[in-house]
């Protein structure tokens, strides 16, 4: 690598580094920094030239170069103070990444030399450490922007029509068999055709990636031989992870979203700006810390220490203007660049705090609101963090979707058999309008879903009464312990087939209950094909078989993933259960759209939702009532249905409603899977044998509307 010789004042914006089809432009943040470095490598890695940063405009420090091309390989050496007491934490013996870094070149090495301090010193991280940290580092790439998006656009699915599918890359296609081998675990794996032909079986419309932003394995993993899998642990806001890379291009993602969008399915990616991979005041040097960690992290009263409202150490500082701008161009970056439909967002309610305290009127919040780019695509909030006031669930703004645990943590307790769950099943299941119709937010406010990646999947939710976490090696003490989990019967793997049959049955209760609610259902990747992971509830270090989706074909898979994909179709031919406006009750103009029934088939009493003993619950909505319209203005009916919920371990005869109209059609009956459900009609005040544990969905067509007489 010969050394480059003209240095050009260059610009302070864009930050990072910038191809312009002539030359780089480099631009740092640090308020605080006294002298800024640039290191170029060769692509080796090994450093081949220093240039000093002498341009600095409101504290971004800046050159151009204009013999420098994309492929070029840097990093950099921040000069000033380091007193840790004071906030500062500057050394300049660590190579420190680019926050705007848009590609890696090789990967971490865990060394005491990545640390600011010397480990094992009597003062701690007051301590200096003189060490070079280079040699361990990956380092920053100028990426060549030029990609063919052709006539690529954004599905067009609306809020209501939406069903996500929360998956990981890896995971989803790391054991298909009809994957590719080099291809497995892989962006590419995930855009092949029988992936894609999956997810169009089910008839998701929207896939939510755990973290692709390039992330650290952090060390006390790597020494115990595990691997971060989840990925919740953020090295750099603007480099997809290149784990994940088969060909270890950007390019690559590019081409996944593509493809996915040709098929229809909206890319959702789920985002971690709440901290980063640095820990707290004993975590290593990589990039923001040794950059100006008094500007870019959340410091406490004494400032050696972090205000750490995220449980991994740190919290980024969203109140700093430049920080905040760094977190708004990473998102406009994924919206513009790489094409994504929208974020999930990690821990919200630490974007929302200001000076410690959660203000949803606050910085962050205003400027995605006004920007013309982040405010046309789909934003949701993981709503709390772990901090004092944190839990949030339907306080956040407008435009904004929330994962609702209420839902999970309602629907988990009733078809558990819990006491009292008849008034929270009736929320839940109408899109919970006590959470957000007060704000006049809509039923689509409300993400549901009954599993997520963290905590049990379907199939040990039915299966374990207790985590089981031995594999983590932390002695069976991390993941929650309140998982309203039940394992009918017999903890773990069984023989038992009356227990295997239950199972099975509540299963299916438990999706047919979630993708029949009001709101946005998600899925979690696997559920639908009954995957385990052996109890563990916090598989966040298993990259293995522990986490990976099993496609071993069985018929007890192949009939729940079946039922699944006819759910979802059901769903999408009756706008009944994805209405975009709450329920009115008797309140609505065109009289009740929903009525609630007791087992004798009579409306339920005021004092009838609190009794304890009550696990049996009808639900009639009336097709002609949704007061909606389509996309074209059209006024939407539909068929009545009627939805019978028995959560009692017997069975119940439920009388079906004497209101006027035809017949019902059984659709679904979760007690007889669905090869064994014969064609059954039950006429109105007619008895339906409805077994213990288990749901039914009965239909029938609206009445023609009668013809006035001729005058």
């Amino acid at each position: 690598m010969i050394p480059l010789q003209a240095v050009w004042p260059g610009r302070p914006y864009p930050r990072g580094a910038t191809w312009d089809g002539q030359g780089v432009n480099f631009a740092l943040f640090s308020q605080y920094a006294e002298r800024v470095q640039l290191a170029l490598f060769d692509e080796r890695g090994r450093e081949r030239q220093r240039i000093e940063l002498r341009e600095r405009t409101d504290h971004v420090w800046h050159c151009y170069l204009p013999e420098a091309r994309p492929g070029q390989l840097y990093g950099y050496y921040v000069h000033g103070p380091y007193k840790p007491e004071e906030g500062h934490r500057f050394n300049p013996h660590k190579l420190v990444l680019d926050p705007y870094a848009k590609d890696y070149s090789g990967e971490l090495r865990w060394h005491d030399a990545l640390y600011g301090y010397t480990i094992g010193h009597r003062k701690a991280d007051l301590s200096f450490d003189r060490r070079e940290s280079a040699q361990y580092m990956p380092k920053c790439r100028v990426l060549e922007p030029a990609f063919s998006w052709g006539d690529d656009r954004r599905p067009d699915i609306a809020w209501h029509e939406m069903v996500v599918y929360e998956m990981h890359v890896k995971g989803f296609t790391m054991q298909h068999p009809g994957v590719p081998a080099p291809l497995r675990g892989t962006y590419e794996g995930l855009a092949s055709k029988p992936a894609i032909e999956h997810l169009k079986r089910l008839g998701v419309t929207t896939v939510e990636l755990m973290p692709v932003h390039s992330f650290l394995n952090d060390r006390y993993l790597a020494e115990k031989g595990l691997q971060n899998y989840w990925g919740y642990n953020t090295l750099g806001f603007f480099a997809p992870e290149m784990r994940y890379s088969a060909s270890q291009k950007v390019k690559e993602f590019k081409t996944m979203v593509r493809t996915l969008h040709a098929a229809g399915i909206e890319v959702i990616l789920d985002v971690v700006y709440n901290h980063t991979c640095e820990g707290n005041q004993l975590g290593p040097t990589l990039s923001m810390r040794g950059i100006d960690n008094a500007s870019y992290y959340v410091l406490a009263e004494d400032r050696r220490y972090y205000n750490d409202f995220t449980g991994c150490g740190n919290t980024v500082n969203i109140e700093q203007p430049r920080v905040l701008q760094l977190v708004m161009d990473s998102l406009r970056y994924w919206v513009e660049e790489m094409h994504v439909d929208g974020f999930r967002f990690d821990l919200a309610s630490a974007l929302a705090r200001e000076g410690g305290r959660v203000d949803h009127l606050g910085g962050f919040f205003d400027s995605v609101r006004q920007d013309p780019t982040l405010n046309t695509v789909k934003l949701i909030a993981e709503p709390w963090d772990l901090g004092e006031g944190g839990y949030q669930t339907g306080r956040f703004p407008l435009g904004w979707a929330e994962w609702n645990d209420r839902y999970r943590d309602g629907m988990r307790a009733y078809w558990k058999g819990d006491e009292g769950q008849l008034g929270e099943l009736a929320r839940r299941l109408t899109g919970s309008s006590d959470l957000y119709g007060r704000s006049g937010k809509r039923p689509n406010a409300s993400i549901n879903f009954v599993t997520a990646h963290d905590g049990f999947t379907l199939h040990d939710l039915v299966s374990y009464n207790d985590k089981h976490n031995e594999a983590n090696g932390e002695d069976n003490r991390d993941g929650h312990n309140h998982n309203l989990s039940w394992n009918c019967g017999a903890e773990g793997e069984t023989d038992d087939a009356e227990v295997l049959k239950l199972r099975e049955r509540q299963k299916r209760n438990l999706l047919a209950t979630l993708l029949l609610s009001q709101g946005v259902p998600m899925l979690l990747a696997g559920d639908e094909m009954g995957r385990t992971q052996r109890g563990n509830n916090n598989a966040y270090a298993q990259d293995n078989a522990i986490s990976w989706l099993d496609w071993q074909a069985t018929p007890a898979r192949e009939s729940l993933t079946r039922f699944v994909a006819e759910l979802i179709a059901l769903r999408r031919q009756h706008p009944t259960f994805r209405r975009r406006d709450f329920f009115a009750g008797p309140a609505g103009e065109r009289g009740h759209d929903v009525r609630w029934l007791r087992p004798d088939g009579v409306e339920m009493g005021e004092a009838e939702w609190s009794e304890a003993f009550a696990r049996c619950l009808g639900m009639y909505v009336a097709g002609d009532g949704l007061a909606d319209t389509d996309r074209y203005g059209v006024l939407l009916v539909d068929d009545d249905f009627l939805l019978l919920f028995n959560a009692h371990h017997e069975d119940v005869d439920f009388v079906v409603p004497p209101f006027e109209g035809e017949d019902w059609t059984v659709r679904i009956d979760t007690a007889r899977p669905d090869a064994e459900l014969p064609t059954t009609v039950v006429a109105p005040g007619d008895r339906y044998a409805l077994c213990c544990r288990s749901l039914a969905v009965l239909s029938r067509p609206l009445p023609a509307p009668r013809e006035s007489a001729a005058p």
